[in-house]
C-alpha cells in the first residue's frame, strides 16, 4: 500500500524581534531634560531676535533727564546712569553674546573634530605632534590663557574669535581622538576595511558619525563657557567695546550702584544664569538622545 506522503512545512518563528529604535524626534519629545532646555533656549533666541520690535528704545540712546530711574511703564527695567533703557540693552546684549558664543565655537568644533579623528585613526608622527600641542595648551589655565590672548591680539569680537580659535579646538581634538581610537578596534570597522572599502571612506562614513556625537553634546556646554568668557572679558573691559551693549559690561556698570539700583547688575546676571541653565539642559538631553544603544 502506497502511503501518500504529505510534506510538512515547519514555520519557524523567531524567539524575539529586534525592537526598532524610536526616531530622533520621538526620543526628543519624550526627553524632559531636552525639551526643557529647548523651550528655554528658544525663548531666549526669540527675545533677542525680536529686540528691534520689543526693545522699545535704542540700546545706546541716552536720556539724561531720566537717569537711574526704576522700573516703570516707560522703562520696564528702568534706566542706567546714562538714561539708557535697561530692557533694550538686555535684549541687544543677549543678541551680541549669543552670536559671539555660537560663532566662536564653530571653528574649534570643526577643526578639532577633523584633526582628532585623523590622529586617532592613522596615529603615527602626526598624532604625536598634535597631542604634544594639546598637552601644552591644556597645561595653562583656560581663562588666564584667553585673557592673555585677547589682550595680545586686540580687544573686541575679533580678539575673542582668534583666542578661542587658537585654544578651544584642543578639547574637541582630544575627545574625538579617544572615541576614534576605540572605534577603530571594533569588529565592524575591521569588516569594512576587509570588505575593500578605502580607509578614507571607513573614516568619514563609518567612524566619524559614531564619534562626533560626543563633540556635539559638548559644544552646548562650550557655548556656555564662551558666553561666560565674553561676560568676564566685558567685565574686565576686554570684551565687547562700548557703546555696544553686552551683559558683561552691563554687570560692570551696575556694580557701582548695587546699594541703590541693584537691578542694573542683577538682570544681566540673571540672563547669563538662565542662558547657562538652558544650554546645559539642552546638552544633557542631547547626550541621552544621541547615546547609542
Amino acid at each position: 500500500m502506497n502511503a501518500a506522503i504529505t510534506p510538512s512545512v515547519a514555520l519557524i518563528e523567531p524567539e524575539h524581534e529586534v525592537a526598532r529604535r524610536p526616531s530622533f524626534k520621538s526620543r526628543a519629545l519624550h526627553n524632559r531634560t531636552f525639551m526643557a532646555g529647548a523651550v528655554m533656549i528658544t525663548t531666549i533666541v526669540a527675545l533677542v531676535l525680536l529686540a528691534p520690535v520689543i526693545g522699545r528704545y535704542s540700546p545706546v540712546g541716552q536720556d539724561l533727564l531720566h537717569t537711574l530711574s526704576g522700573p516703570s511703564a516707560l522703562h520696564w527695567l528702568g534706566t542706567d546712569e546714562l538714561g539708557r533703557d535697561t530692557w533694550s540693552r538686555l535684549l541687544y546684549g543677549g543678541r551680541t553674546d549669543l552670536q559671539v558664543g555660537v560663532l566662536a565655537v564653530i571653528f574649534p568644533f570643526c577643526f578639532g573634530v577633523f584633526i582628532g579623528t585623523v590622529c586617532g585613526y592613522f596615529g603615527g608622527r602626526l598624532d604625536s605632534t598634535v597631542m604634544r600641542i594639546v598637552d601644552v595648551v591644556l597645561a595653562f589655565p583656560f581663562y588666564v590663557l584667553i585673557i592673555a590672548l585677547v589682550f595680545f591680539v586686540g580687544v573686541g569680537t575679533h580678539g575673542i574669535y582668534i583666542a578661542f580659535a587658537l585654544t578651544d579646538w584642543v578639547v574637541y581634538a582630544r575627545m574625538t581622538r579617544s572615541g576614534t581610537m576605540v572605534a577603530r578596534t571594533l569588529d565592524w570597522v575591521a569588516a569594512a576595511e576587509g570588505g575593500g572599502l578605502s580607509r578614507a571612506r571607513v573614516l568619514w562614513r563609518h567612524i566619524l558619525p559614531n564619534t562626533v556625537t560626543q563633540a556635539i553634546v559638548y559644544s552646548m556646554s562650550d557655548i556656555v563657557i564662551v558666553i561666560l568668557a565674553v561676560v568676564t572679558l566685558g567685565y574686565l573691559g576686554l570684551g565687547i567695546q562700548p557703546p555696544a551693549p553686552d551683559w558683561g559690561s552691563m554687570i560692570t556698570d551696575g556694580q557701582n550702584f548695587l546699594q541703590t539700583d541693584q537691578w542694573m547688575a542683577i538682570m544681566p546676571g540673571v540672563a547669563v544664569v538662565f542662558t547657562g541653565i538652558a544650554l546645559s539642559l539642552l546638552g544633557d538631553g542631547l547626550a541621552d538622545i544621541l547615546r547609542p544603544e
